[in-house]
């Protein structure tokens, strides 16, 4: 939205999910003055999106949202390019994707795509410490995506919270407890909290990824393009309903 994107045309997995992806993406598309033009519910798992994309192309939409994932998300990124939906000025944004799916599908293919994940390997000496022992860890020098560096820094949070109880793992209410009340600090996400409602409250990036000709060395491929604070990155407590959460 900052950067302009402030008009949307929705490509939308047709199940929970992809409606919630839309929803809370017009949401803040909303909120922040820009307008959602259309959309359209696709199958799950369709082989061809070329009458959707045709139908968000003709919308003049100046973002095309993707809220998908996994084979659906790539297949409709591959077939906008076939159809150079990018060449036209409109811009593919994916509310869920993964840095191998990226190297899937090739910068070729990819460039140009912008979306919002909370890690990136190559983002500081921190996380290209870790992703470093991670490929060689994998044997297959695959780069982390940020679900394995949530996984890592979540676990690693745990063991310092059972650390400061004495090492006792028995009283799982108390070990939570100890993480909310412990401020979060690894080198994947920064220096963050653990709210009320569980939620892990750290930075989040939007990036755009590189064309061939940008990336210089394997798995260069996302330039940072804007970075949203922890207290604005997530839905507030209000929004997020929990029942965890004392009225």
């Amino acid at each position: 939205m900052k950067a302009g994107g402030d008009t949307w045309f929705f490509l939308t997995a047709d199940y929970a999910f992809g409606h919630a992806l839309q929803r809370d993406t017009s949401a803040v598309v909303e909120a922040n003055g820009g307008k959602v033009l259309g959309s359209i519910s696709v199958p799950l798992n369709t082989p061809d999106f070329s009458s959707f994309l045709l139908q968000a192309q003709s919308s003049k939409a100046k973002i095309i949202g993707l809220a998908n994932a996994g084979g659906d998300t790539t297949n409709a990124i591959k077939q906008a390019h076939e159809f150079g939906i990018a060449g036209g000025g409109q811009k593919l944004a994916a509310l869920l994707l993964f840095i191998t799916d990226i190297n899937a599908m090739g910068l070729d293919v990819a460039q140009g795509l912008q979306f919002t994940e909370t890690f990136y390997w190559d983002l500081n000496d921190g996380t290209r410490a870790f992703s470093k022992r991670f490929s060689e860890r994998m044997k297959n020098h695959s780069m982390p995506t940020m679900v394995h560096a949530g996984v890592y820094g979540a676990t690693l949070h745990y063991l310092k919270a059972l650390e400061a109880l004495g090492g006792n793992p028995h009283d799982g209410a108390k070990v939570v407890a100890k993480m909310k009340e412990m401020p979060t600090d690894d080198p994947l996400f920064g220096k963050g909290v653990i709210r009320e409602d569980g939620r892990a409250i750290h930075p989040a990036y939007l990036f755009e990824v590189k064309s061939p000709a940008e990336s210089k060395y394997p798995w260069d491929y996302y330039k940072l393009i804007s970075t949203t604070p922890g207290d604005q990155a997530f839905r507030t407590l209000s929004e997020g309903d929990c029942p965890l959460v004392k009225k």
